[in-house]
């Protein structure tokens, strides 16, 4: 009964950027570009390696699953900001702010272990290459992305429940673009410390473990191309491996730095100009990063335009 009183009749209101309203007009044409570039980056992506034979290899399906991602995140995030551009009131509902923060912890984390399978996919190419179409199977790489998503939904269902069981009996106004956890538990009037623990514990399952992960593949791969005799060969090595690296970097250091500094009240628009890297940032670069740094990928645009 408490929580409905308190949540459910009112919602809350989403200040995203509201503090430079003389820009509205402005923010919107923006967001609109970016996610139109989104969906036609990512969807060429991913049209090019279901069409493209030549792509028909592990490391491609994994890059159309992430390219599958990339527009997930944006389509939880953008349209309402270009809703709230328009109307200049970004209000949400309960229901709707406990939806967009589920689905977009829940990509978010699949992300972050997809991202791990891409690095172990390069970690087998490049170390044990004689080997790679036995141990990448088909079977293999279904396995880690279904794997990804059955071990994320249960966990992060639990902890937006927990989140949204909470009273929010004070201010509804969330200094952020999007319903997201931290500036959840401010407007709490409970204790959130067992919030507080089990977010930092699924930081450490879906962020922290997987980036470890990823940094001693390539800490492996790294050794491996210090072997290589051939300068070309050290070449191709790294350059099937650059565009992945360029994400990691762009996705795990927004994040991290969101979710583990504790930043003092009052600088919330820090947190909301990083979260813009993790959530629209790295979906826009990643067909550019794919597609100017990888021949392949450029070779089968190419032949998917000329039809």
């Amino acid at each position: 009964k408490s929580l409905e009183n308190h949540t459910i009749g009112s919602g809350f209101i989403l200040l995203g950027f509201s503090d430079h309203s003389s820009l509205q007009g402005l923010s919107f044409m923006v967001f609109l570009v970016i996610y139109l570039v989104v969906l036609l980056g990512n969807g060429l992506i991913t049209i090019i390696t279901v069409v493209d034979p030549s792509l028909h290899s592990p490391m491609y399906f994994f890059l159309r699953q992430l390219s599958f991602l990339e527009i997930c995140y944006a389509s939880i995030t953008l349209p309402k900001m270009l809703v709230a551009s328009l109307t200049e009131v970004g209000r949400i509902s309960f229901l709707g702010c406990a939806a967009q923060l589920y689905f977009l912890v829940l990509v978010g984390s699949t992300e972050s272990l997809l991202l791990t399978a891409m690095a172990y996919d390069r970690y087998v190419a490049i170390c044990v290459p004689l080997h790679y179409t036995r141990i990448m199977s088909r079977g293999l790489c279904v396995g880690l992305v279904v794997g990804s998503w059955v071990a994320v939904i249960p966990v992060q269902a639990g902890q937006t429940y927990q989140v949204f069981t909470l009273p929010f009996c004070a201010s509804h106004d969330l200094h952020h673009f999007f319903c997201d956890i931290p500036p959840l538990l401010e407007l709490a009037c409970a204790d959130t410390f067992r919030n507080q623990v089990m977010l930092h514990i699924i930081i450490v399952l879906f962020a922290v473990l997987p980036f470890s992960l990823i940094v001693l593949s390539y800490t492996q791969v790294v050794r491996e191309m210090q072997k290589m005799p051939s300068v070309l060969g050290r070449r191709k090595a790294f350059s099937t491996c650059s565009s992945h690296v360029l994400v990691v970097m762009l996705f795990y250091g927004s994040a991290m730095v969101v979710y583990f500094k504790q930043w003092p009240r009052g600088s919330a628009d820090t947190d909301k100009y990083l979260a813009l890297f993790y959530t629209v940032v790295t979906p826009i670069v990643n067909p550019f990063i794919y597609s100017l740094r990888n021949k392949e990928v450029r070779i089968a645009l190419q032949r998917l335009l000329w039809r």
